[in-house]
């Protein structure tokens, strides 16, 4: 099947991936633009988690204040190079993440930032509420656990719902941005203001 630029150029506005990466994507998928689309996406995650290991020495940090003054976010993007750090995709990224922190108020980055007393509080209160809802013992366990996960999708960041699109995960978000820009990144910490708090 014959591709057109045309073509091409709709599935690069839509995903951002290079003009080479969508024209195979939209060949593979027989020109059908939503397979051509989770094509990218299928083969971003592949190229994103071998990028994992490689070390983010340069970033930057975003403050964002929110109107009025009553609510700020500093949060700190790491990646390979200052000149991945200075694209728009990069500082549009770095905005989104702090304004993600100020709407969704994340306690950590990840499961293993969370202090560990927490965690343990948490699974303690959970295991108790287990017992008093009556349910049979060999459930109580999985009831406490299904209560721990959403305890963890509330409270860490990269677990969060994206606020712009419900459907993503901060976590998937950094994937893309990974994967687009060709370097590794990560998400390395951040602080919440609020007045009164």
């Amino acid at each position: 099947m014959a591709i057109t630029a045309a073509e091409v150029k709709e599935l690069r506005e839509k995903t951002g991936a290079g003009m080479m990466d969508c024209k195979k994507a939209l060949q593979e998928s027989n020109g059908d633009v939503e397979k051509a689309t989770e094509y990218l996406r299928k083969k971003g995650l592949q190229k994103a988690e071998k990028k994992v290991g490689r070390q983010t020495k340069d970033g930057l940090i975003k403050a964002y204040i929110h109107p009025g003054s009553r609510l700020g976010v500093l949060v700190e993007i790491n990646c390979e190079t200052d000149f991945v750090a200075r694209t728009d995709e990069f500082q549009n990224f770095a905005n989104d993440i702090a304004m993600q922190v100020a709407a969704a108020k994340p306690l950590a980055v990840s499961r293993e930032d969370l202090p560990a007393d927490l965690v343990s509080k948490e699974e303690d209160i959970y295991k108790a509420q287990a017992k008093e809802s009556g349910r049979p013992e060999n459930v109580l366990e999985r009831i406490a656990q299904g209560k721990m996960e959403k305890f963890y999708q509330e409270s860490c960041l990269l677990e969060q719902s994206f606020v712009k699109d419900p459907n993503k995960t901060i976590q998937d978000l950094l994937n893309e941005m990974i994967a687009k820009l060709g370097e590794n990144m990560s998400i390395r910490r951040f602080v919440r203001f609020e007045l009164g708090e």
